[in-house]
Order: structure tokens, then sequence, then C-alpha cells
């Protein structure tokens, strides 16, 4: 197996791993998740960097490599829900969504069928990002003695629920919208996907 498969597998067992320690009621573990996450997302970077250079692309890894990056942020996701930090119903939109659109995709690839990304869902996955990193370094933060403390009420209105609720809410809608933009857009690809399923 080549080396950015190697690395797609790493980031699907490190998935459960990051939850495990982001979920832990203890500080140094939230800590370390942070580490954990980062180092996860990383290898997405570079085995795609890989994959691009040396040609090392697989249709293992057409159909692997978009969803576990899926299964790794939406862990995050799910963790935030877990804590009561983000409304669950949104995050279970946004995996829905995800998963459905990714799935199509890396199936067509695996069928050698190409869907176009349009910018507006790539806008989609870097609004994700960049809110998804927001509340993991501010959360992980928290449980950092030596930065929380003194810094109460800067971490407090960092972590303002109705920032966060309305945040998570313009970002719902927006997958959203772009999951059944980029469905209603590639239509007849799918069909035709669909049609040669077999």
């Amino acid at each position: 197996m080549v080396l950015p498969n190697q690395l797609t597998i790493l980031r699907i067992i490190l998935t459960p791993v990051f939850l495990f320690f982001f979920l832990s009621p203890e500080p140094l573990y939230k800590q370390i998740s942070l580490g954990i996450y980062i180092i996860a997302a990383l290898t997405d970077w570079y085995d795609g960097w890989l994959a691009r250079k040396f040609n090392y692309i697989t249709s293992w890894g057409k159909f692997w490599d978009p969803l576990a990056d899926k299964i790794l942020t939406s862990s995050a996701f799910m963790g935030f829900a877990i804590l009561g930090i983000v409304p669950l119903w949104m995050v279970i939109i946004i995996i829905l969504r995800d998963f459905i659109v990714t799935g199509l995709r890396a199936y067509a690839d695996y069928k050698n069928i190409s869907f176009p990304t349009s910018y507006y869902a790539k806008w989609k996955t870097f609004i994700q990002m960049a809110f998804l990193y927001y509340l993991l370094l501010v959360y992980t933060g928290m449980y950092t003695k030596q930065i929380y403390t003194g810094n109460e009420e800067l971490f407090s209105i960092l972590m303002n629920e109705y920032f966060i609720y309305l945040t998570m809410l313009i970002i719902t809608i927006i997958t959203f919208h772009s999951g059944v933009q980029y469905i209603f857009m590639n239509r007849i690809l799918i069909i035709k996907l669909l049609r040669n399923a077999d």
C-alpha cells in the first residue's frame, strides 16, 4: 500500500483517539486532543501532496481519502454536540449533507466520472473548518490553566452561546443549501452514476 493511503488509514485511526481525549474530563487530555486533531489534519495535506507529486493516485485513495476527512471533521462537530456546545440537529444536517455529497463524489471518482466542485462548496468547507478550529482552540484553551487564569471574561466572550448558535446556524444553512445546489447541478451525472452502480 502506498504511503498516501497509509496516511489516510492513520487519519481514520486517529479519529476515535481524538474523540476519546476530547471528551475526557481530564484537562490535559483535552489539550492533547487538539494536538491529535492537528496531526490528523496534517496527514490530509501531506498525503494529498504526495499523491500529486509522485502520482500515488489509486482507486482506493480516491474513495477513502475524502471520506476520511469527513469522518475526522464530523467527529469533532459531534464531540461539540455531545458537550452541548453546538446543537445536535445542526450537526446531523451537516454530517448527512457532507457524507452524501462526499460519498457521491468518491464513488464517481472510483467509476472515473468527474464531479466538479464549485467555489461555493469550497467556501462552505473553508467556513466550516475555520469555525471548527476556532472552537477547538478556544475550548481546549479554556483547559490550559496558564492561559485561562485571569482571562475568564475573555473566554466567556469567545464561547458566547448566542454567537456560537448563530454562527453554527449560518454554517448549517450554507452547508444544506450547497448540498441541494450540488445535487441539482449534477443531477444528470448522478443519474448516470446510479444507473451504472453495478
